[in-house]
């Protein structure tokens, strides 16, 4: 991993991703969070405010680094027991069936192996349990798709991986048994990168 992607990159998207008008979403979806919890890309910990006070302890994942290292201020100031693994979201080596919550904002644009990872999100969850997640994506107008589509190539290289074109709601729904979801672009800010999937998934019962 390259000095860009280590040092520059985490410090930028804590930048761009700790504006005002998105903690309100943050907030919204970490409101029902229940049980065992965890976190994919848990990046620069920007989520950790607004867990609820039942929540005691998460387990991270996050495969750069120098997320880790932003993110320890943050760990420090909270009340949360964070227990933080280096790794890809990928290859979780949690067993089967560990967690109610599962929790992802802002990270599958940027996994290579998006698929695989959300197979490893249903597998460990436990029968009942839900991904919470906000995400953004392909944009629901195909005027905007089309340059989403162009621009990916170059988004891909700037943002350290991320992908402006995933369609978050048929890749979730490919597996999951049950998807709720919205949605919607964010007042002030462009379809283009900032096209939002709110929503939460669960995975069957017994």
């Amino acid at each position: 991993m390259g000095l860009y992607s280590r040092v520059i990159f985490p410090r930028l998207l804590d930048w761009s991703l700790s504006l005002p008008n998105l903690a309100k979403y943050r907030q919204e979806l970490l409101a029902d969070i229940t049980g065992e919890v965890l976190e994919i890309g848990f990046g620069t910990g920007l989520n950790l405010p607004y867990y609820p006070c039942s929540i005691h302890k998460i387990t991270t994942v996050d495969v750069n680094p120098g997320m880790n290292a932003l993110a320890n201020k943050r760990i420090s100031d909270s009340d949360i027991i964070v227990e933080q693994l280096l790794l890809s979201s990928e290859n979780l080596p949690m067993p089967d069936n560990t967690f109610d919550s599962v929790v992802s904002t802002w990270t599958l644009c940027s996994i290579a192996n998006v698929r695989q990872a959300l197979q490893e999100v249903y597998r460990v969850l436990k029968p009942g349990g839900r991904f919470f997640f906000v995400e953004h994506g392909l944009s629901d107008k195909p005027s905007i798709q089309v340059w989403q589509h162009r621009l990916t190539p170059i988004q891909k290289v700037v943002a350290d991986g991320c992908h402006l074109n995933r369609d978050i709601q048929k890749l979730v729904e490919q597996h999951f048994d049950h998807v709720e979801l919205k949605q919607f672009t964010p007042e002030n800010f462009s379809d283009l990168i900032a096209h939002l999937y709110f929503g939460c998934a669960t995975k069957k019962a017994l």
